[in-house]
């Protein structure tokens, strides 16, 4: 068996199992960083905010107000991750949901959010397989309220996967989603890990699929970190064949190119460029991993640091803090050997 702690950079290591580790001034910080107290996980941008305030009062307006606004704009990225953040508090606090159903049942976002949260309810869940039945008909029901909408069929693509859909049936899916929207990103990554699952070890077919989807994409596409995905997926897996680090380098620099397009601590990008330091980290290019930190500010998001520790903020301080004191390759450096572990 591989001895995935022994393959972790050290300061990553030490953090799997720890806590939080407390909090220090910006003294202890590369410059240009803001300081440990002032980083926040998984904040919500300044139009999610307000819906997801109403709803913990108890009030659903907003939020519908808030997904309809992305239905009537075709905005379909907002759309998905407004739909997954709504249906994640949905299942925390029921009372503003339940209402939102009872006095607009037909409502096409509560159909939408309704779906998300039958797929996310039952995610963890040993018997995921079979839980996830009973969500077709509820993810049918929002891809038929809105049929141009592709988020219902990303919703599709990830309960395919969790129900250990075959092949033949999930390319009907997909053929669904991109006629859609063919740069719809939160299909790209359904399919991503669909595929990650379909032909475990096999990553070399998940950057076959990745790279020409980044190719076929616009240059301000988030589709151009789907490589970077890959990448990710790979170095946090302990299986397959090996992919050559110019591969992994070039994903790196797709994503490095894509980061800059975006204002620094912008809460959009935010993920991408978490995913993007981790991976840098991992292929030890350490000043380029600092300078996605400095982009990505006071914006520290739950993925991908929940897949390495069970506290995710704490790990994203400790990378920050570990890249003053450890050695620096020179700006877009790609020495260093590529890290695998068990995912």
């Amino acid at each position: 068996m591989v001895d995935t702690m022994a393959l972790l950079p050290p300061f990553l290591r030490g953090a799997r199992s720890a806590r939080s580790p407390e909090r220090r001034s910006t003294d202890h910080l590369p410059p240009g960083l803001p300081a440990d107290d002032e980083v926040l996980l998984d904040v919500p941008d300044q139009r999610l905010g307000p819906a997801l305030v109403g709803a913990g009062r108890g009030e659903w307006v907003a939020a519908a107000g808030l997904l309809a606004a992305t239905r009537a704009g075709a905005q379909w990225e907002n759309r998905d991750r407004y739909a997954r953040r709504l249906a994640a508090f949905a299942g925390a606090r029921t009372e503003w949901f339940e209402k939102w159903r009872s006095a607009a049942p037909d409502d096409p976002d509560a159909l939408l959010v309704a779906a998300q949260l039958a797929v996310g309810r039952v995610w963890g869940s040993p018997a995921r397989a079979e839980l996830l039945a009973p969500a077709g008909p509820l993810v049918s029901a929002a891809a038929d309220a809105v049929p141009h909408d592709p988020v219902p069929w990303r919703l599709a693509l990830d309960r395919a996967r969790g129900a250990n859909a075959g092949h033949a049936a999930f390319e009907r899916l997909w053929a669904e989603a991109v006629r859609r929207a063919p740069h719809h990103y939160g299909c790209h990554v359904a399919a991503l890990k669909y595929l990650a699952a379909y032909w475990h070890g096999s990553h070399r077919e998940c950057f076959d699929f990745a790279e020409p989807a980044a190719d076929d994409a616009p240059p301000d596409s988030l589709l151009q970190a789907l490589p970077v995905r890959a990448a990710f997926a790979y170095l946090t897996d302990g299986c397959g064949a090996a992919v050559s680090r110019a591969r992994l380098d070039a994903a790196a620099d797709r994503a490095v190119t894509l980061s800059a397009r975006f204002a620094a601590a912008d809460p959009w990008p935010a993920e991408i460029r978490n995913v993007l330091a981790h991976v840098l980290i991992r292929l030890d290019r350490r000043a380029d991993a600092l300078e996605q930190f400095r982009l990505i500010g006071p914006y520290a998001t739950s993925f991908p640091w929940d897949r390495v520790s069970d506290d995710p903020l704490g790990l994203f301080l400790l990378a920050r803090r570990e890249l003053r004191t450890l050695p620096v390759l020179p700006s877009g450096g790609h020495g260093g050997r590529a890290h695998r572990r068990g995912h």
